[in-house]
């Protein structure tokens, strides 16, 4: 496994993540302008629009909080599978990842990640 005895995930792994997770803040803000954008328009009073946004927004923070604010080789595991059960990163991501950390990852993000 690509653990050390702390828990950490190994420093490949690491360099990995924190460069997937720059794309990956990248898509999920977009994607957050793209949801926002969204509600300009519609059959609703500006006011359920705006309290709309102010939710979506709320939400969208703390996603990115969790998953991308205080970044450590300590709380990577952690990160990454908030990162897999919120669908900010893809399977397709975490198959980059050795079997080890992916084991791990699953492992945190439960059995629907």
């Amino acid at each position: 496994m690509h653990a050390n005895t702390q828990g950490q995930i190994a420093e490949s792994e690491w360099k990995l993540w924190r460069a997937l997770s720059k794309e990956a803040l990248e898509r999920h803000c977009q994607k957050t302008w793209t949801e926002a954008a969204s509600l300009e328009k519609g059959g609703d009073s500006a006011h359920a629009r705006y309290l709309k946004l102010y939710r979506l927004l709320q939400r969208r923070d703390q996603e990115i909080a969790d998953v991308f604010n205080d970044s450590r080789r300590s709380r990577a595991y952690l990160q990454i599978a908030l990162a897999v059960r919120s669908r900010i990163i893809t399977r397709a991501e975490l198959a980059k990842f050795s079997e080890g950390t992916q084991e791990v990852v699953e492992g945190l993000a439960g059995a629907g990640g």
